[in-house]
């Protein structure tokens, strides 16, 4: 880990620039297989899944038979655990409903919005160095709740074709519609275009690997929208003198042992502090079994000691992060001040693992500074809002001649035209 005292302002934007890979190959890779599943569809896929993740698969889709034998193999704490995981996030999910309300703009125009679900999701969930069996409770749940339609989940199986327990016994429990044994670029390809097994969806969630991430922008661009760009996961966290160092080095390493290209940001006000913090990373990394690949992330990882919490938040705000853990004493007054961030924490109980699992709050989120202008997957993320308009006589005659005015001076002759009619029509 790189330790920085009291850099000046000038330094920041290097301090929280991420590490920069080159993506001109992986683009072309990920591009042909793209076109490969689009031309090819399940047999393509069949074929990657074959290359990658060594399994060879007769049919892509999950049966109930595979679900049943799941729910026997997965553990009844493991099933209590889902089971409170998933109330809480449905309780907040569902307290972000929308509630449209017909306004009058002025007397005889009446416009309102609605929300409709988006009918056809599909969620991806990396089954690679992880199972991430919470990622399942994260997206899916939120989808039942606006009402989608079709929810289909590809997920990458193991070398004898089968899917992880415990992203089966989620899905059951969320509520997905439609599971897939598809992994990587493959699977994003057969949810953007649809094979003969895979339906094509209108939207696209989840996290992945870089191929993966490649995948997800390259298919926005024409064939269907996805939940946000992102890049490895991060954490910021500040401290004070008043934060617990073995709290602070448990949440750093949670972070850190993500993957080989995570990111740790430590600031802080106290030296002493950042001392403690220190060795304690180091102490309570030898006792993990993900010990390299926290290592790997640790080593671009930053420490940095700032001399007031005022510079702190500035700091961070200018690093956007994706998690925002505040352990400081007067941590109520600093989060007013967040501006960007994906998800914040408070105080030295709330740990990332909380909102990674259980407390409520969406895990997916803006990653590599893209929290300057995106927010995390939430029941928005799932609904679209049509806009609607109703305008009487009276309305006509209140804006009619404004808007023949203005399509006018645009010169949109017709568009002056269909309003001109109209306004003739009452004389």
């Amino acid at each position: 880990m790189k330790v920085i005292k009291y850099p000046a302002k000038e330094e920041w934007s290097e301090i929280v620039e991420r590490p920069h890979l080159d993506v001109s190959q992986l683009n072309a890779t990920v591009q042909g297989v793209l076109d490969d599943v689009k031309n090819h569809g399940d047999e393509a896929v069949k074929r990657y899944e074959e290359k990658f993740d060594h399994a060879h698969l007769d049919s892509l889709a999950v049966t109930e038979a595979e679900i049943e034998e799941a729910e026997q193999l997965v553990s009844q704490e493991l099933k209590d655990a889902l089971h409170l995981a998933h109330h809480n996030i449905a309780a907040f999910h569902q307290s972000q409903k929308f509630e449209g309300k017909k306004v009058e703009t002025c007397a005889g125009v009446t416009c309102w919005q609605k929300s409709v679900a988006i009918e056809k999701v599909g969620l991806y969930i990396p089954g690679g160095t992880a199972p991430l069996f919470s990622t399942v409770l994260m997206l899916a749940t939120p989808a039942k709740i606006a009402g989608c339609k079709e929810i289909v989940l590809c997920t990458p199986p193991n070398k004898e074709g089968k899917v992880n327990p415990a992203i089966l016994m989620a899905a059951k429990i969320a509520g997905v519609s439609k599971i897939f044994k598809a992994g990587g670029v493959q699977a994003i390809g057969a949810m953007a275009y649809g094979t003969e097994s895979v339906p094509k969806v209108y939207k696209i969630f989840g996290p992945g690997n870089q191929f993966v991430m490649a995948a997800k922008q390259q298919v926005s661009l024409h064939d269907v929208a996805i939940d946000m760009p992102a890049g490895p996961s991060e954490v910021c966290l500040i401290a004070d003198e008043t934060a617990n160092p073995v709290f602070a080095a448990a949440d750093l390493l949670s972070q850190a042992e993500h993957g080989f290209d995570s990111q740790v940001f430590f600031i802080t006000t106290s030296e002493k502090v950042l001392e403690d913090v220190k060795k304690e990373v180091e102490m309570q990394l030898e006792q993990l079994p993900r010990k390299e690949m926290a290592q790997t992330s640790l080593d671009n990882s930053k420490f940095i000691l700032v001399k007031d919490e005022e510079e702190a938040i500035d700091l961070c705000n200018t690093y956007a992060p994706e998690h925002l853990i505040i352990a400081t004493a007067d941590y109520e007054q600093l989060a007013e001040k967040v501006v960007n961030a994906g998800s914040v924490f408070l105080g030295n109980y709330a740990c990332e693992s909380a909102g990674d699992y259980a407390s409520g709050t969406n895990h997916t989120l803006p990653t590599h500074g893209y929290a300057l202008a995106y927010n995390g997957v939430n029941l928005d993320s799932y609904n679209r809002k049509i806009t609607f308009q109703h305008l009487t006589e009276e309305g006509i005659r209140n804006i009619g001649d404004a808007v023949v005015t203005m399509a006018e001076n645009e010169q949109l002759e017709a568009h002056a035209n269909a309003m001109r009619l109209r306004v003739k029509s009452l004389k």
